[in-house]
């Protein structure tokens, strides 16, 4: 058993290495041990080698693991040996080979890249030796051999080492099936390794990786199923797999045939995944890099470590997969602790950051995107993590300075992943982004929302959306807490390295580190709608310590009597020598901020409870607006928009309104409720300018926003002003009244009617109504008729609207239908009016069309006769070519002859039974006789009764037309072997009355003689 001499020593047997390299200590005593080993059995018999072997071993526990250490180096480095050692190993270790277990794992997880090509080869062969011997812990063997097969990449090495271990999977399959945690190991590992072997190359292994998860799923799909909802991300990556699209297919819609425990894909998106499956998809080397990164590196020098992980393992176009499976492990393994979070220890919102970057392929960096949400979607605050759900939000904020594109594509994918994720489940996903978002103002990761969803730096369509779909957070109910330092409470800062005053986190949370324990309120739910902020206050004394000492000693004075006065009158006396201070010349801009901090402290009292009056008069009013705060808004009022003093009023009320978002609102509130501020509305869009918003649009609708959380009445109130006063920014949208609608009882909705008719209230102007009536299909049905009302009470003709109808669905749009129905009822109908209402797609069950045709049958029908007769007749008239790829392609856009037909004759039936006689007017017996002679034999079979109607006019009317019946069967019994519809044509359009018509149109339908029956087209 005396292994070959090694050749040279510049390098180690077992791993590889050059003369500058130290010698490894693991190396070193592996080789050691194996001299022992040989020495033992130097020029003995096998059989006399095996006694002296086992003697040795007896002797001690330290001979014994020497002599297996010996024999496990000597099956490493000498092939030839391999199976002579193997099973003098099995003969002599007394602990069922936990020693070589220990000694593979170590080596796997340490020394794996550096082993010699043999030396790999010949630990792959053992870990197979050691399953098929079915030895106790081979599996965690296994698994950890596994962890080393890299995602994101194809070389040889890798391809090779995927091979070998699903062959040992494959061939023992048994074996795999005794152990629960192998089988959802093997499953999510080569689901994941599927992705990277698309090419032509690798198709047939991949097949074999197909086969084997299939058949796990399909088998033990509960063993499966303990992956959790990164079970189901995998499964989307490769539902285009035949085979995986049939699992995919019973994952959605038969659950029962994957297990009698499964109930569905719900099921299996609430459960979390542990952190076990996330880690197995980095190799260790990744792992330890990633470690170092998050716990050694600091902020601001990570550039040379990010440098050279991208140049290892994120270089080539197969590794844009990897950036998945690192992102889902930054955010669900790697938790650092407090004392961390607020170190200058390098981030994992910046790696996350830094991969999103990195990403070169839309598919990679919308399945990056996915990857960093993912936790989000069905998010419970009861068994998730705050840590799963953190990087996304402090990447999103943090790259708003310097890289406001990524912000804005997080955000974009943020609001179109609800609908899109999965739409069965769409209000669940919706549930659960609310829910990460709620719980993220909770733990303070953020202290509000509203300046990452309402930034000017995001364009316009994706405020729109953010504000749609999260309305709840696009303005700050409350103003942002600031940080104390002797807060009888130590909380601990976040990662926020630059911008620390942001938000920190709760001491109660103190147990990030180890998210399976952690502690949530259990049985809270925090709901954000109407809930008037009033009844969650406490009164405690304003603490403006932190402050008052930087301030000046004559600015602080006067801030020390506000603090410690309680008389209205004598703050208000304070305030205008406060403001007087701040308008002199020599004042010290820099003390501003700290300035606008002891205001809102010392004033928070004023921006609790309602603001308005309960009974509205202009004493009341004007007593309402004697509070301190309102002399600033005063003073601004009296001086002119060039005085230098206007300007710092404004900074002032912009600091202010960055700690006390309320300002805005109250502000509005002051212009249009004290006589002082007549006609003075206009400061507003000032004041919106000067904010860290800089913009009118988004200070507006998010003033607006925090009004309607706090104070119904009072939105209500400034509602007349602000349509009158900023008509742009209203009146083009339908965001400030899908606030409005939205909150408003049914006595405020017939109030904001009678200021509409009063004419003190415009909320409709013809050149928008159209589309934001489109807009308001998608809210709630109070929200869809207080808005109807709303639009009744102007005077907008209903023409102008019409057109919403070729958008409404019976079943989906019934509020709007039943609005427009009643108002069609008083109209008279014009032709456009007849044209959008035939226009809608016709339906047994849809009876909007007859319901109104029939009434206006009975109030107009000359009027309606003359318009039916020419929209039939100017339709028929249209070029069967033009006409027939019209109507297929959109029905929306084109009124079509068969729609008229269908709705004429749902009409006729409805009428069958009346006396009304409306079938019977000339206009209308004319256009379907008009019809008739020209359309094909399946119009006519299918519509026989009602051509039958116009049949039965002309032979009462017109006795010569009697005849025209004869030379229609003439040519039948001429040409019985010419198709019908040719001959019908023919023989109709050879009337004396139609023969304009007809003669320049039978030479094109004798060339159609071919054509299927019942087809106008070619």
């Amino acid at each position: 058993m005396e292994p070959s001499p090694a050749k040279g020593k510049a390098q180690g047997r077992l791993l590889v290495s050059t003369s500058l390299d130290a010698k490894d200590e693991l190396e070193e005593r592996l080789e050691r041990c194996m001299s022992i080993t040989t020495s033992i059995t130097n020029g003995l018999s096998e059989r006399e080698a095996n006694d002296a072997l086992t003697a040795h071993v007896c002797k001690s526990p330290q001979q014994h693991e020497e002599v297996c250490l010996g024999l496990f180096t000597i099956l490493l480095t000498e092939t030839s040996q391999a199976q002579r050692c193997y099973r003098d190993l099995t003969l002599v270790n007394r602990d069922g080979m936990n020693v070589i277990l220990i000694k593979i794992n170590q080596i796997l997880m340490e020394k794996f890249l550096k082993l010699q090509d043999n030396c790999r080869t010949q630990l792959v062969w053992l870990v197979k030796e050691l399953v098929k011997s079915g030895v106790i812990g081979a599996d965690g063997v296994l698994m950890t051999l596994m962890k080393q097969i890299a995602g994101g990449d194809i070389s040889n090495k890798n391809i090779w080492l995927a091979e070998s271990v699903l062959e040992i999977l494959v061939e023992q399959r048994e074996w795999v099936l005794k152990s629960g945690m192998l089988i959802a190991m093997s499953v999510y590992t080569y689901l994941r390794l599927i992705v990277d072997h698309g090419t032509p190359g690798l198709l047939t292994f991949r097949q074999r990786e197909v086969d084997f998860c299939m058949g796990l799923i399909r088998e033990r799909f509960m063993e499966c199923f303990i992956i959790g909802r990164d079970l189901v991300r995998l499964l989307q990556n490769v539902a285009r797999i035949p085979e995986m699209d049939l699992i995919w297919r019973d994952l959605m819609h038969n659950p029962q045939n994957l297990s009698p425990q499964f109930t569905g894909i719900l099921q299996l998106l609430t459960s979390r995944t542990s952190r076990k499956f996330l880690a197995c998809r980095l190799t260790p080397d990744m792992e330890t890099k990633l470690l170092f990164m998050t716990s050694r590196v600091r902020f601001g020098q990570q550039k040379r470590y990010q440098d050279w992980f991208q140049r290892q393992y994120l270089s080539t176009a197969e590794s844009q997969s990897l950036r998945c499976d690192l992102i889902r492990y930054i955010c669900g393994v790697v938790h650092p602790s407090n004392e961390v979070l607020s170190s200058d220890i390098l981030p994992r919102w910046a790696i996350i950051g830094w991969l999103l970057t990195t990403c070169t392929s839309n598919v990679a960096a919308s399945n990056a995107k996915m990857a960093l949400f993912y936790d989000w979607l069905f998010f419970n605050p009861e068994k998730d993590s705050i840590m799963n759900i953190e990087p996304a939000i402090l990447v999103m904020h943090h790259s708003m300075k310097p890289h406001p594109a990524i912000t804005a594509t997080l955000l974009d994918f943020m609001c179109r992943i609800i609908p899109n994720f999965f739409p069965p489940l769409e209000g669940q996903v919706r549930q659960g982004v609310f829910n990460s978002l709620t719980f993220i103002m909770e733990k303070r990761v953020l202290a509000h929302l509203a300046p990452l969803f309402d930034n000017p730096k995001l364009d316009r369509e994706l405020r729109s959306m953010l504000r749609e779909r999260f309305p709840e957070f696009c303005s700050s109910p409350s103003p942002p807490t600031e940080v104390k330092m002797e807060d009888s409470v130590p909380l601990e800062m976040d990662n926020h390295v630059l911008d620390k005053e942001d938000g920190c986190y709760d001491n109660t949370d103190a147990t990030f580190s180890d998210d399976e324990e952690e502690l949530n309120n259990k049985g809270k739910k925090r709901e954000f709608r109407f809930h008037q902020l009033k009844e969650t206050y406490i009164d405690e004394p304003a603490d403006i310590t932190p402050f008052v000492d930087q301030l000046d000693e004559a600015l602080k004075e006067r801030v020390l009597q506000l603090q410690k006065g309680s008389d209205t009158e004598t703050h208000c006396e304070v305030m205008q020598e406060i403001v007087d201070l701040i308008l002199e010349e020599d004042f010290d801009s820099e003390q501003m901020s700290t300035l606008a901090s002891c205001m809102a402290e010392l004033f928070k009292s004023h921006f609790r409870g309602d603001v308005l009056p309960d009974e509205i008069t202009e004493e009341s009013l004007e007593e309402s607006v004697c509070k301190p705060v309102c002399l600033i808004f005063r003073n601004l009022c009296q001086m002119q928009e060039d005085n230098s003093g206007f300007s710092v009023l404004l900074d002032l009320l912009a600091e202010l309104y960055q700690k006390q978002p309320k300002i805005g609102y109250h502000l509005l509130f002051y212009l249009k409720a004290s006589k002082a501020a007549a006609g003075k509305m206009s400061l507003y869009e000032s004041f919106a300018q000067a904010t860290a918003l800089g913009d009118l649009h988004t200070c507006l609708m998010m003033d607006m926003k925090a009004c309607q959380e706090d104070d119904v009445r009072l939105l209500c109130y400034l509602t007349p002003s602000i349509y009158s006063e900023f008509p742009d920014e209203t009146l083009r949208s339908g965001e400030l009244l899908n606030m409005i609608v939205a909150v408003i009882d049914s006595a405020q909705l017939q109030e904001l009617m009678c200021h509409v008719m009063m004419g003190n209230l415009v909320m409709f102007r013809k050149d928008s109504v159209l589309n934001i009536l489109i807009q308001s299909l998608d809210w709630e049905t109070f929200e869809q008729y207080s808005t109807w009302q709303l639009f009744l009470a102007h005077s907008i003709p209903l023409e102008t609207i019409t057109p919403i109808l070729q958008h409404l669905k019976h079943k989906e749009h019934p509020e709007a239908l039943s609005c427009l129905l009643l108002q069609l009822r008083r109209e008279k109908p014009s032709e456009e009016m007849v044209k959008m209402v035939l226009s809608r797609p016709f339906h047994q069950e849809d009876q909007f069309t007859t319901s109104i045709l029939r009434h206006w049958a009975a109030k107009h029908d000359d009027l309606l006769g003359e318009h039916i007769k020419a929209l039939l007749i100017k339709n028929n008239n249209m070029p069967r070519k033009r006409q027939s790829l019209r109507s297929s392609s959109s029905k929306l856009a084109q009124l079509t002859l068969e729609q008229m037909l269908e709705h004429l004759d749902s009409l006729r039936l409805n009428l069958s039974n009346t006396k009304n006689n409306f079938f019977s007017q000339t206009p209308i017996l004319q256009a379907l006789q008009h019809v008739q002679a020209s359309c094909d034999e399946a119009h006519k079979m299918r519509f026989s009764d009602l051509f039958s109607l116009a049949e039965d006019y002309e032979d009462s009317t017109k006795p010569p037309k009697s005849r025209r019946k004869a030379p229609a069967s003439s040519p039948r019994s001429r040409k019985g072997a010419t198709p019908q519809p040719c001959n019908e044509e023919d023989s109709a359009s050879s009337t004396a009355s139609e023969e304009e018509d007809s003669k320049p149109k039978a030479p094109k339908r004798k060339r159609k003689v071919s054509s299927a029956v019942g087809s106008d087209s070619d």
